[in-house]
Formats: C-alpha cells, sequence, structure tokens
C-alpha cells in the first residue's frame, strides 16, 4: 500500500467513524500529494476559516508517519476549499503589493499560519520593487507587512 492509499484509508476511516458520508479523491499535483474530500457537509469539514480542516489533515499525518516513518506530508482539501483560499490569498497579496508600488505606502496582511505567510513571501520573492516581512512576535498567526525595498 502506498503512503497516498495508507493516508486514504486513515481518512476514510475516521470520517466514517464521525458520522460523515465522503468521496475521497487522490492527486498527485504540484504541490504534493493531495486527498480532495467531497461531500454535502463541507461546512462541518472546513470549519471556521479552515480550522477544522487544518486539524484534520494534522491528524492524518500524524496517523501516517506513525504507520509510515518517511511518509511524505499529505495535503486534505474539502470541495477545493484549500485552493480556492491559497488562489485568493495570493491574489489579494499581489493587489496590496501593486498599492504598495503605486503610492508608496506600506501595507499589511491579516494574520496568518506558516504556510500561507510562506504563499504570501514566495509571491514577492523576486519582485524588485516590493517585499514582504513577517512581523515578529510569539504569536502562532502573524501579520505579513508589505514595503517598498530601500533601492
Amino acid at each position: 500500500m502506498t503512503p497516498i492509499e495508507h493516508a486514504r484509508h486513515i481518512l476514510d476511516t475516521m470520517l466514517g467513524y464521525l458520522g460523515f458520508v465522503v468521496q475521497i479523491e487522490e492527486d498527485n499535483g504540484p504541490d504534493g500529494p493531495t486527498l480532495q474530500v467531497l461531500t454535502d457537509d463541507s461546512d462541518a469539514l472546513i470549519g471556521r476559516r479552515g480550522e477544522t480542516l487544518d486539524d484534520i489533515q494534522y491528524l492524518v499525518n500524524r496517523v501516517l508517519q506513525r504507520h509510515i516513518k518517511d511518509a511524505p506530508r499529505i495535503r486534505v482539501d474539502v470541495e477545493f476549499y484549500r485552493s480556492m483560499r491559497e488562489d485568493k490569498m495570493v491574489a489579494r497579496a499581489r493587489e496590496l503589493g501593486e498599492r504598495v508600488r503605486a503610492t508608496g505606502q506600506s501595507a499589511d496582511l491579516p494574520p496568518m499560519n506558516s504556510y500561507y505567510r510562506r504563499l504570501v513571501h514566495n509571491v514577492f520573492a523576486n519582485d524588485p520593487d516590493v517585499m514582504s516581512v513577517s512581523q515578529d512576535g510569539a504569536a502562532r498567526f502573524k501579520r505579513i507587512f508589505l514595503r517598498r525595498r530601500s533601492k
């Protein structure tokens, strides 16, 4: 059994015990192996701002790592929620980046976890005019500031 098949079994079993009727599709995309959950109860599985979905993904990966030590990290998505959210976040970052480029005034994005911060940082990694900076602090979710690069 491959790691993604094993992860699919873990996810299907977990959601079955919780009473969800789901269809799970496997995808080996550019972001790595993904399990796409299709269900009528998507709101319950996604949770508030994707927190339940993040928790489900964490649990699937923890159980998978206990069974297969060198298993790749598996992404779990529900009804393409994560994909759409990432696309919206990148589009918003680019929009704010253009405003920073035009006005010269810094802008900030709302607090986000490390995965989403990395997405935003990658948007501006090779941009000669705009850069992203994470605010220091002990918070789990950090703000990102966009500002003009010094020339």
